[in-house]
């Protein structure tokens, strides 16, 4: 078997090392699979397959196109103070509570998950938001640090997330239903990380002690109107985008474009748009849209050529080894994408393992249908990858909070900080595996 497969070995080993050298993914995707395409002797006709696939998969493809949108709208959101406002409403509202400012941030961290999407434009606006207020009220910083951390990754599994849009073109599995299917694993998320700080606030209350809220003798009815007024903005936008993929109206890209419209919109009225802020942030959508499209085209030409080697067969023969047991070959499949995660971007996982490891699953027997398979099997993945953002040593989300932490906290708090959330992550990984119906439930009573 080794023999046989020698040529995918040693292109994953290669790889493993091209990005190890620090040298931009993208291109070490694609030069590995044009260095082993020479020395296998892979005929060069054979790359044509290749630029077929790039232009009528990536460059041509509908879909896409909602990528650059749905971050523009994150940019143009996290302009128009809807996160600032709402996190003053949230921490009036919890006041005099020891925990209530983390409640706070994990309420906005779910909000402005389903807002925005972008994990470092929403781990970076928390964290100059919430952190320098919870350290001078005496929280722990661990805490702190590993809420912020964990609240801002939600946008990656928490629609409109750009990895369900990625993962339904890989997988050829509708955007909506995935949108839908991962409404309930995310506000499980959000709910595990709020039962977590109350446990703590209940049981270690000198963590978390009461802040000091500047509206302290504000009336409640006062508070509550500020908060819906708050509220009014990012809901009126969640509903604009996912209302209308649910109900039909829309395609997720025709979504896309209503929900930059309004994000836009927004910091219009809110004062906060100028043409210097527009050009900054169409030159960041474009940055980032391209950092995503040159990967994909990497990942095209590497996978063209270790499936040709033989490699999607090299895959099929090693979770073959656990025979008919489905949850085996599923556990393996989790354990290999968690342990990518350390040292892989969500993006390089997504474009390289999913299109192997997919049509595996959808012939297994979980008692559902392709379909479903397919859409819970998505949804379980995206849970693992929200995972890669915390995991060092190259866990992005770490690196942003520290980039804007006070000089006080160091990598290592965070490190631990993040430790709990990420078992939480797990937790949620396994009850979404061991119980569809978390993600299936909504998909299924929108078909009714």
């Amino acid at each position: 078997m080794t023999d046989a497969y020698f040529w995918p070995i040693v292109m994953l080993v290669g790889l493993m090392a091209g990005i190890f050298t620090g040298y931009p993914v993208a291109f070490v995707l694609a030069g590995i699979g044009l260095i082993f395409a020479l020395l296998a002797e892979v005929p060069m006709l054979f790359l044509s397959l290749g630029v077929s696939r790039i232009y009528s998969g990536i460059l041509t493809n509908w879909l896409l196109i909602a990528i650059p949108l749905f971050v523009f709208m994150g940019l143009m959101l996290e302009r128009s103070g809807v996160a600032q406002r709402l996190l003053r409403s949230l921490a009036s509202v919890f006041r005099g509570l020891p925990g209530g400012y983390a409640f706070a941030v994990a309420i906005i961290g779910v909000v402005m998950a389903a807002s925005t999407g972008i994990i470092g434009a929403s781990v970076v606006l928390m964290g100059m938001m919430a952190l320098p207020t919870m350290l001078k009220n005496g929280y722990d910083a661990r805490i702190s640090t590993g809420l912020i951390a964990s609240s801002g990754t939600l946008g990656i599994l928490i629609p409109p997330s750009v990895m369900l849009i990625v993962l339904g073109d890989q997988m050829r599995v509708s955007v909506g239903d995935l949108f839908m299917g991962a409404v309930g694993p995310g506000l499980l998320l959000g709910g595990l990380y709020l039962t977590y700080l109350i446990v703590i606030a209940v049981f270690q209350p000198h963590r978390m002690p009461v802040a000091k809220a500047e509206n302290v003798g504000e009336p409640l009815l006062r508070v509550a109107l500020a908060l819906t007024r708050d509220l009014l903005a990012p809901v009126a936008l969640i509903a604009a985008v996912l209302g209308t993929i649910v109900t039909g109206i829309a395609t997720p890209t025709e979504s896309a474009a209503i929900g930059a419209a309004g994000a836009t919109l927004l910091a219009l009225i809110s004062g906060n748009l100028s043409l210097s802020f527009l050009a900054e942030a169409l030159r960041d959508t474009t940055k980032t849209t391209a950092m995503i499209i040159f990967v994909m085209i990497g990942a095209t030409i590497f996978s063209v050529i270790f499936r040709k080697l033989g490699g999607d067969q090299m895959i099929v023969d090693a979770l073959a080894l656990h025979g008919d047991n489905p949850h085996a070959v599923l556990l393996t499949i989790m354990l290999v994408v968690f342990v990518l995660g350390f040292f892989l971007e969500w993006v390089e996982i997504t474009l390289v393992v999913v299109p192997i490891v997919a049509p595996i699953v959808a012939k297994l027997n979980f008692g559902l249908t392709p379909e479903h398979t397919l859409i819970w099997f998505a949804i379980a993945l995206s849970v693992n990858l929200q995972t890669s953002f915390l995991t060092p040593p190259f866990g992005y989300a770490l690196f942003y909070l520290r980039g804007i932490a006070p000089d006080g906290v160091s990598i290592s708090t965070i490190y631990r900080g993040i430790i709990p959330f990420v078992l939480l992550q797990l937790a949620a990984l396994a009850m979404v595996v061991l119980w569809p119906e978390i993600t299936l439930w909504l998909p299924n009573w929108l078909a009714k």
